[in-house]
């Protein structure tokens, strides 16, 4: 049974910053791509960043390049979320993903699992 569970969330201040963990159970985890997508209330779960399995490629919605940083570290079967410059809007329920698939990091329905989520609320 492959479980995700992400960490590091909480209450932050527009501006501040915050790190995400995600660790994997499974040790196959740098077969898959992982990504983290984001959902607001009232608002569809989008897309955030993914990283390649290799960690060598790696991807962002335009909202969070330049703010947000990717990371992953296969010895520890863990991905990595940076989040700087924090604002209102990133407020959401954080989800990591894996994905077997290669490419269209940013479609939801092409990752295999997620995790719970963990929530990111942003006060101004």
């Amino acid at each position: 049974q492959v479980q995700l569970v992400e960490s590091g969330g909480g209450l932050v201040q527009a501006g501040g910053s915050l790190r995400l963990s995600c660790a994997a159970s499974y040790r196959t985890f740098d077969n898959y791509a992982m990504g983290w997508f984001r959902q607001a209330p009232g608002k569809d779960r989008e897309f955030v960043a993914a990283i390649t399995w290799s960690g060598a490629n790696t991807y962002y919605a335009d909202s969070v390049k330049g703010r947000f940083t990717i990371s992953r570290d296969n010895f520890k079967n863990t991905m990595y979320l940076q989040m700087n410059s924090l604002k209102p809007e990133d407020t959401a329920v954080y989800y990591c993903a894996a994905s077997s698939f290669s490419g269209n990091y940013y479609r939801a329905p092409l990752y295999d699992y997620w995790g719970q989520g963990t929530q990111v609320t942003v006060s101004s």
